[in-house]
């Protein structure tokens, strides 16, 4: 049988075939195979500071693309390292695979460097963690895995290797690549949700990240357009309708939630994002009713009765569903002037909005940063968001104008996500400005990244909000207790410098009128570099829930 030089090189020649283009990791004796596999194929390897980072590249990879992310981590540390990717990965629904290195079988058992039974670990954050059973099932193995990551509902899957199964030869493994069967909806489900819109006099739809994964986006534009729906969107699901649309009403979003009578969930769960499921009642109105739409049953609600609900290839649900309003009756005019309320609404919210984004207040009012950052962006820009209040200003003030160029750490609110969602932006959107809006918190957890960019070349505009605090506890404590504790963190810290010794530029910036000029240097200057902002540490983003 013809064979390999050895078993990472079938691993690699695999993921090339299910489109892999770069593997993600942080260099580590047991998987070495791996890399002198991707040599081989000629995949670009690209290595991090933190193995976090390698994972979270891979996701985003994955978010960005729509197609699987590859990261590489070695035995023992390097795959504990990676678990919050992981985790991160299976809570947004990214198709990862991560490979792993694992002490030699030959010595299990014996005590051998970092020998770890890794796949228990795993298995609550992925959907399939195993082992390779030889050198001979490699290639087969690691197909599984990628198959098995792209299935509706996409996820990460974790597959290791023993250390001398990895150097040992390996049969080449035929792949014959497929992509899923869309799964069709149910029609009797569909026909009940347009019945539900037929009868509404306020509706509102919500559009989440997998209508993005699912390449659902012109689906949903369609559907919203056609029976002029007012759309919030979610996550990936910004941009969807982009900045200005009439319908897109993220804006007056309380009183959508608040008075509906008819909520469609489509391509994202009924969390604590979106109240768990319950919307409604507010000024005298009657608890809305809920319509569930995902890609597989399994991500359907099981925590509260939807009135209806349904599964299925979002595209297919979409356009089916587009059908059978036709079917019944549904007539626009029924909630046209509901539409008009949300729109004047958001209207009103954006007009009001102008005096704090262009605020000369000292210290920085952080909705000043966004102000002046919306002068710079173009259409296409990539977004990154890691942090806690500062980016949640982002999540309000930053509206994409194209679909797939936001990017957040999702429901799991992992904060450290943002160098390597940065990296891989930079590497999946080659032309595109690549913003990353860091929160002083979340900068500590992964800032180390920016060698990362300087070595591999990679451009990327950081800009902190940098107020010296955890803001997201500091001010719920103070609420609490009337006092805080460990929320404290360094006044006007010099990321800056720290970015600057790492080979990259930047600038510490304490007046409003410095943030546009030094936001024009970061664009212009072609290299990583951080717009460090020092902001009022007085103001807390005025939210609605805390997540619990």
């Amino acid at each position: 049988m013809e064979s390999a030089k050895h078993a990472g090189d079938a691993a690699v020649a695999v993921s090339k075939a299910y489109g892999v283009e770069t593997m993600f990791t942080l260099s580590g004796g047991h998987v070495f195979p791996l890399y002198d596999g991707a040599v081989h194929e000629g995949m670009r390897i690209l290595d991090v500071r933190h193995e976090q980072s390698a994972v979270f590249a891979a996701e985003a990879t994955a978010r960005l693309t729509r197609k699987p992310g590859l990261a590489v981590l070695t035995a023992g540390p390097g795959i504990t390292n990676g678990v919050s990717g992981v985790a991160t990965a299976h809570f947004n629904g990214s198709p990862v695979v991560v490979l792993g290195g694992r002490a030699p079988q030959s010595r299990w058992g014996s005590g051998a460097l970092q020998e770890m039974d890794h796949p228990p670990l795993l298995e609550p954050i992925t959907k399939l963690a195993f082992t390779a059973s030889g050198a001979e099932s490699v290639g087969q193995d690691v197909e599984s895995a990628f198959r098995t990551a792209l299935a509706p509902h996409r996820g990460p899957v974790f597959l290791d290797f023993y250390m001398d199964h990895l150097f040992s030869p390996s049969p080449v493994h035929e792949v014959r690549t497929q992509s899923p069967s869309p799964l069709e909806p149910d029609p009797d489900d569909l026909a009940a949700i347009a019945r539900l819109i037929a009868e509404a006099e306020r509706p509102v739809v919500v559009y989440g990240s997998d209508v993005w994964m699912d390449r659902a986006e012109e689906a949903a534009r369609d559907f919203a357009e056609t029976w002029r729906l007012p759309v919030i969107p979610n996550g990936q699901g910004r941009g969807i309708l982009p900045s200005g649309h009439e319908l897109l009403v993220t804006r007056a979003r309380g009183l959508a939630f608040g008075q509906a009578d008819l909520v469609i969930v489509v391509g994202t769960p009924l969390d604590f994002r979106l109240g768990y499921g319950w919307f409604g009642g507010k000024d005298g109105a009657p608890l809305a009713k809920v319509v569930h739409i995902a890609d597989t049953p399994s991500q359907l609600a099981t925590h509260m009765q939807p009135a209806a609900s349904a599964a299925g290839d979002l595209s297919v649900v979409l356009w089916s569903l587009a059908s059978a309003c036709a079917d019944a009756g549904v007539k626009p005019d029924t909630y046209g002037s509901w539409v008009s309320k949300l729109s004047e609404a958001a209207a009103a919210a954006i007009a009001g909005d102008a005096e704090l984004l262009a605020a000369g207040s000292d210290p920085i009012h952080p909705m000043r940063v966004y102000g002046e950052l919306g002068k710079v962006l173009d259409d296409d820009a990539v977004v990154i968001g890691d942090g806690g209040d500062f980016v949640s200003y982002a999540g309000k003030y930053v509206e994409p104008k194209q679909p797939g160029n936001w990017l957040d750490p999702g429901p799991y609110g992992c904060l450290g996500t943002g160098l390597g969602y940065a990296i891989a932006a930079r590497l999946a959107r080659p032309s595109s400005q690549v913003v990353l809006l860091l929160g002083d918190g979340a900068a500590g957890f992964s800032l180390m990244d920016v060698d990362t960019l300087v070595r591999h070349r990679l451009p990327v505009v950081m800009v902190c909000g940098n107020n010296g605090i955890w803001g997201l506890e500091k001010h719920p404590m103070q609420l609490l207790y009337g006092y805080d504790v460990a929320a404290e963190l360094q006044p006007h810290c010099r990321y800056d410098q720290v970015v600057t010794a790492l080979g990259g530029g930047g600038e510490l910036v304490t007046k409003p009128s410095e943030i546009g000029p030094a936001l024009r240097r970061a664009f212009d200057s072609g290299i990583p570099y951080i717009v460090n902002i020092a902001t009022d540490p007085q103001v807390a983003y005025p939210r609605n829930t805390t997540g619990v």
